[in-house]
């Protein structure tokens, strides 16, 4: 090989001098294809003593004759390469013990492989076999045999003849059955199967005797078979991804059960037998249908693993606490309602907690519930909420509510017991709506007023505001009919799109006309919340009643431990996962993680609220551009109901992301809901720009404001910020953050020496503002970085997930919609972020679809992967200097075939085919006619295939193979087809010898006149 890389020499010299038993010349996925070996270097064949060589992850196309000479080698990795064959040198390696072709690209194998005696492992996974030779069942001490990822439909009789056989692996290939000599493999001990075609499991199979492990998964299985009782030394059987929706009582039989996968099943129940696996440790039903855990899940005591997620699961049974060794269990979308969401969502630790409380204390149930009015200003959500908690209220001229109100109504209920509603009404007022999103809590009802008189009632942002904030709540709306104004609202519309309308209701709130109705629908609605009716422990129930009757704002926390105690609590968590519940529920506020905040549980949220709204609605904060100082809040929160509470006031200020301290300045803080609306006047530097887009299909009020609360400490000088955008800077590099509300986006800038590091920052803040909207639907755009786009301020955008299913689908190129150039999709996401990171979750969804239980699993999809991408040469430090020769280059990728448009390729086919016609027709049916005719009819019919061996060209995808761009192959395409056409019709269709002569011209002579008079 030409110009070895520097560092291959190096190795092979250093295991000559020292005379090395061992050589590593491999590479790993992220090394550049041009570091890798295409060919092994001839000095490694001198290395006659070598017993383990390594050449994996290179580009390796053959193996060359003279491997034989290396007579001492025991182990030979040839993974990750682009071998098609095998030369028949290899059965020479008597020695060889051990040989890895994994993640080739090899159709069949030589029947020397037969030769090599001593062989005890041979991997060939992840290559093009669609059968096995015959001569593999004279390798007679082969232990483990890898055939995962081919296109094998059987398997020959013959592989019962490897007797020492204790692994098997054929994951991924196309198997219907197994043949009955299988049975004969008697000393296996693991078999794979997965992502096959079984629609059954042979009754061959249950009659191996040492199997400890069994991977069916993939398949097509409706039932098991009673026979599998016979695998007694089964420890790992995993069925997931199959069609069961029974299990049979024999699996009680499998004793040895240690891990038992049954997810991505439509199992509707779980046999008591299971509770006979007593060995069990892991144990997945996720992606069923159950509707019920069985008490006996009890009887496994050894469980640490429990995964119940995607169910239909609403209640959990009371034995799963005396799991004792459980630390994991995963419940994630199942409706459970006991235990309460909000106790499920704390995890393994505060179930157990919680369910140990409700068998020593008994339960009792909380009647409790929010309900929430939401609209624009002025629409009437005060007078509902006071017509709600006394129907005899007057009307009258009241000023819009500033923040939130909070009302307490109760109404008895069927079993005597009364139910507490604590009607919050907030302001509708523009200046509040990014706060609301801090209190909008699920498990509420809500309403939203509508004033019929006006049109200023936008629907689907209050619609989108409570199915996002509120984890789809239900919504009532009321429309207060002022005047009898009737007003029509598209219900069956907003229905289609919002699940969580449940009706649209009609009053008169000055007349209390239908009032009563509506009354009674917000009593039914608010009645049925899931949560109402949950079983509690008596003690929680106990002690929330007693803080309801509690006149005081806040307590210390002392105070509530002591309230805890009183009412029957005896250890402090219990009490703290109390405090947590109701938290979570908004009826209370106790921020845990908080070393302030912890001290205080704040018992009333209004008072909280209030405080918070005092500070936005006061005219000189307004009046400074959201800017005030440790003096202004003394003079704000003046009253006695504040003052000693100051710290605590402004730390929930920031907490819920409404202001933040200006770094080196102590005492001096900015709401930046508050800042100017006028965007500052800066210099921004827009050579070579790196952009990023966020689009939102609904865009909720504060992004940009928590956004700039959490990374103020890189605002430009601390001066560079406005209400709808940033200025950030650190080691000379800058990003521009602007929201554009209207288009509902957000838009990233960032100049300077190390622009991909700074946009991760960026990105990475963003993203956890998003993750905290459990609905939240938005796309990240990545910049196209073709010539033409690369110092655009307007480049044609990437939807993220289109280039991650680009490079799942292992496509290498793209093309811009501006200069139709093709463009690297790696490197797109190499400019906006780390490339491993992507791979990693590519990674991850290969490992679930081709499980495997080796250790080779990771390996085979990371060599899948390799022959794919180019992975970035830069660290994932930050600030690292960018190469310059990255920075500049621009890699040349082909356009996948299947990119050519319908129409294109049908003219090209259309084209070839007159051509072939006019030339068959011309054959068979010669006719007289005049030279310069026949002239003119080679000439079109060159043309055409001129054209059409543009278009055909372009879609072969040469330009991969070829070191020519993909313009010049389909010019010099066009130009073969055109003079091959033009030889083929000089040759093949002479001009008729009646045809008249003027004078002796050529035929050639006479072509080349008629084109030249025709042009």
């Amino acid at each position: 090989m030409e110009n070895t890389p520097q560092r291959y020499l190096e190795k092979i010299r250093e295991a000559k001098e020292k005379q090395l038993k061992e050589l590593d010349l491999s590479n790993d996925w992220h090394t550049d294809n041009k570091e890798k070996l295409t060919e092994i270097p001839a000095e490694v064949f001198q290395l006659e003593w070598l017993e383990v060589l390594n050449l994996s992850g290179n580009q390796l196309r053959t193996l060359p004759e003279a491997i034989a000479r290396l007579q001492q080698l025991t182990s030979l990795d040839l993974s990750g390469n682009q071998l098609r064959t095998l030369p028949e040198a290899i059965a020479r390696l008597q020695q060889l013990t051990s040989l890895d072709l994994k993640g080739n690209q090899l159709r069949t194998l030589p029947e020397v492989i037969a030769r090599l005696q001593q062989l005890t492992s041979l991997d060939l996974s992840v290559n093009e076999l669609r059968t096995l030779p015959e001569a593999i069942a004279r390798l007679q001490q082969l232990t483990s045999l890898n055939l995962r990822g081919n296109q094998l439909t059987t398997l020959p009789e013959v592989i019962a003849r490897l007797q020492q056989l204790t692994s098997l692996d054929l994951n991924g290939n196309r198997l219907r059955t197994l043949p009955e000599a299988i049975t004969r493999l008697q000393q296996l001990t693991s078999l794979n199967l997965s992502v096959n075609e079984l629609r059954t499991l042979p009754e061959a199979l249950t009659r191996l005797q040492q199997l400890t492990s069994l991977y069916l998964i993939h398949n097509r299985l409706r039932t098991l078979p009673e026979a599998i009782a016979r695998l007694q030394q089964l420890t790992s059987l995993n069925l997931s991804f199959n069609q069961l929706t029974t299990l049979p009582e024999a699996i009680a039989s499998l004793q040895q059960l240690t891990t038992l996968n049954l997810s991505h099943n439509p199992l509707m129940t779980l046999p008591e037998a299971i509770a006979s696996l007593q060995q069990l440790t892991t144990l997945d039903l996720s992606y069923n249908q159950l509707t019920t855990l069985p008490e006996a899940i009890v009887s496994h005591q050894q469980l640490t693993t429990l995964n119940l997620s995607y169910n239909k699961l609403t209640t959990l049974p009371e034995a799963i606490a005396s799991l004792q060794q459980l630390t994991t269990l995963n419940l994630w979308d199942n409706p459970i309602e006991k235990p309460p969401p909000e106790v499920v969502e704390k995890g393994i630790k505060a179930i157990k907690d919680y369910l140990r409380q409700i068998q020593v204390e008994g339960t009792d149930y909380l009647y409790e519930a929010k309900l929430l009015i939401v609209g624009e200003g002025g629409a009437g959500k005060t007078t509902l909420a006071k017509k709600i908690k006394d129907q005899n209220y007057q009307l009258r001229e009241e000023d819009s509510t500033k923040g939130i109100e909070v009302i307490l109504w109760g109404f008895p209920m069927e079993n005597g017991r009364e139910f507490q509603v604590n009607i919050w009404d907030f302001g509708g007022q523009e200046i509040y709506h990014a706060t609301h999103q801090f209190f909008l809590t699920k498990r509420s009802l809500y309403t939203l007023v509508a004033d019929t008189r006006k049109e200023d009632t936008d629907f689907y942002y209050w619609l989108n505001v409570v199915e996002l904030l509120s984890d789809n709540s239900p919504l009532l709306i009321i429309k207060n009919e002022k005047q009898n104004r009737y007003r029509e609202i598209n219900e069956l519309q907003l229905r289609g799109q919002f699940t969580n309308l449940k009706e649209t209701l009609a009053t008169n709130l000055a007349t209390n006309r239908d009032l009563e109705q509506v009354l009674d629908k917000i009593k039914h609605y608010i009645k049925n919340l899931p949560h109402i009716g949950s079983p509690l422990p008596k003690t929680w129930v106990k002690v929330r009643e007693a803080l309801e009757s509690d006149a005081r704002n806040y307590i210390s926390l002392d105070d509530y431990l002591k309230i805890c105690q009183q009412n029957g609590f005896t250890q402090r968590n219990d009490k703290l996962q109390l405090s947590g519940y109701l938290h979570d529920l908004g009826v209370c506020l106790h921020f845990q993680e908080d070393a302030l905040l912890n001290k205080t549980v704040i018992l009333k949220p209004k008072w909280g609220t209030d405080a918070v709204y005092k500070v936005l609605d006061n005219e000189k904060v307004i009046r400074n551009l959201g800017s005030f100082t440790r003096s202004d809040l003394a003079n704000i929160w003046y009253e006695d109901e504040y003052t000693t509470m100051h710290d605590e006031l402004l730390r929930l200020m920031i907490n819920f992301n409404l202001c933040y301290e200006i770094p080196r300045s102590q005492g001096k803080y900015i709401a930046p809901q508050l800042l100017s609306a006028n965007q500052l006047s800066y210099n921004w530097d827009k050579t070579n720009n790196l952009i990023l887009r966020y689009t939102y299909e609904f865009m909720p009020k504060g992004i940009i404001s928590q956004f700039i609360v959490a990374i103020h400490e890189l605002i430009n000088e601390q001066q560079c910020v406005w209400k709808s955008g940033v200025v950030l800077s650190k080691d000379q590099t800058k990003a521009e953050v602007i929201e554009y509300y209207g288009k509902r986006e957000i838009k990233i800038r960032v100049s300077g020496r190390h622009k991909r590091d700074f946009m991760t920052i960026v990105t990475h803040e963003l993203d956890k503002i998003h993750d905290s909207y459990k609905r939240l639907k938005y796309n990240k755009l990545i910049p196209c970085n073709c010539v033409t786009c690369k110092d655009s301020q307007e480049p044609h955008f990437y939807s993220f997930e289109i280039l991650r299913q680009f490079v799942a689908d292992k496509q290498q190129g793209i093309q811009c919609q501006k200069s139709y150039q093709m463009v690297d999709v790696l490197g797109l996401i190499d400019d906006v972020m780390d490339r491993r990171e992507l791979l990693k979750a590519e990674q991850q969804k290969s490992d679930d679809f081709l499980p495997n239980p080796s250790e080779t699993r990771r390996e085979n999809v990371v060599v899948t992967i390799n022959n794919v991408i180019q992975p970035s040469k830069q660290e994932n430090n930050f600030m690292t200097e960018p190469s310059k020769s990255e920075a500049n280059s621009q890699p040349e990728v082909h356009k996948p075939s299947s990119q050519i448009s319908p129409a294109e390729r049908g003219i090209a086919l259309a084209m070839a085919l007159a051509v072939l016609i006019v030339f068959i027709v011309l054959v068979l049916y010669p006719r007289a006619m005049q030279g310069s005719t026949l002239a003119i009819i080679r000439f079109l019919a060159a043309t055409f295939a001129g054209i059409s061996g543009y278009l055909l060209t372009g879609s072969l995808g040469l330009e991969a193979h070829i070191p020519l761009s993909k313009t010049n192959i389909k010019a010099t395409g066009a130009f073969a087809a055109f003079v091959l056409v033009l030889l083929l019709f000089f040759y093949g269709v002479p001009a008729s010898e009646n045809s008249d002569k003027p004078k002796p011209i050529s035929d050639a002579n006479t072509t080349i006149t008629a084109i030249a008079s025709i042009n």
